[in-house]
């Protein structure tokens, strides 16, 4: 049977019913949970998102809202860290370092947003 290529070479992982993107996301995901049974950090939330540009209607059509969508938020010392892991050939990329730079527009002065 055929398998669909992943866009960035990825390999999707599930693990405890969630479902990753990436290893490497996933290997992220076991380090924040074990910070967050020692007591490091609290509120863990998977996959949060975010409006970065609301929905409207232009001659007639309707164009549909927009949200970044993280990898993980917590919080940590009482800050709000919103993370998202990338890999550099993601981060380069046009698209989303537009929905980056919406999301931080909104939200930068809010949260503290880290590139894992």
């Amino acid at each position: 049977m055929y398998r669909k290529r992943q866009k960035y070479n990825n390999t999707k992982i599930e693990i405890d019913g969630e479902k990753f993107d990436s290893k490497k996301e996933a290997a992220r995901y076991l380090e924040l949970k074990k910070s967050e049974d020692w007591g490091d950090i609290k509120d863990l939330v998977l996959q949060p998102r975010y409006l970065i540009a609301g929905g409207f209607t232009y001659k007639g059509k309707k164009e549909r809202a927009r949200y970044y969508v993280a990898d993980f938020q917590y919080e940590e010392n009482g800050s709000i860290i919103v993370e998202d892991v990338k890999s550099p050939i993601t981060r380069a990329n046009p698209v989303y370092r537009l929905k980056r730079h919406l999301f931080l527009l909104e939200n930068g002065d809010m949260i503290d947003f880290r590139e894992v």
